[in-house]
């Protein structure tokens, strides 16, 4: 759903715009479903770029299951930088013991969700406005 979504291409503009040369410094990674736009493998450091900190609890959570993966397929003692060039504001971001045990039960959660015979409950909430994935979830359902 994301490449039709233009808040994604938006940030994607933002990404190429704000740090035009990070490509040629940084490695774009690719494994087990995810996809680390740079990632500086000399510093062992994961750089997000987000458009706004509006969701910064999801940013966070987004990199340290990065970090999580990474730590998984044996590449150990990686940071991750959230980065919000429009506020000029940057944040650190560490993977600890009790996060790896809160992603293990998220995915053990995701799963059961996917074997399960009947969904969710939507659960409307202001940000599915802006999310890419809200025609899927909301389709054939009147608009408010």
């Amino acid at each position: 759903m994301e490449h039709t979504s233009d808040l994604v291409y938006e940030g994607r503009l933002i990404h190429e715009n704000t740090y035009p040369r990070r490509s040629e410094r940084y490695q774009e990674i690719e494994m087990d479903g995810i996809k680390i736009d740079y990632y500086d493998a000399k510093n062992k450091v994961i750089h997000e770029i987000k458009k706004s900190d509006k969701m910064e609890q999801a940013h966070e959570w987004q990199l340290k299951y990065y970090l999580y993966v990474l730590e998984n397929n044996g590449i150990e003692s990686v940071k991750g930088i959230l980065e919000y060039p429009s506020l000029r504001q940057t944040r650190e971001v560490f993977l600890s013991n009790v996060d790896k045990q809160q992603i293990q039960d998220f995915v053990f959660e995701i799963g059961n969700i996917i074997q399960s015979e009947h969904c969710p409950e939507k659960i409307k909430i202001g940000a599915c406005r802006n999310c890419s994935y809200y025609d899927f979830c909301w389709i054939g359902e009147e608009q408010p």
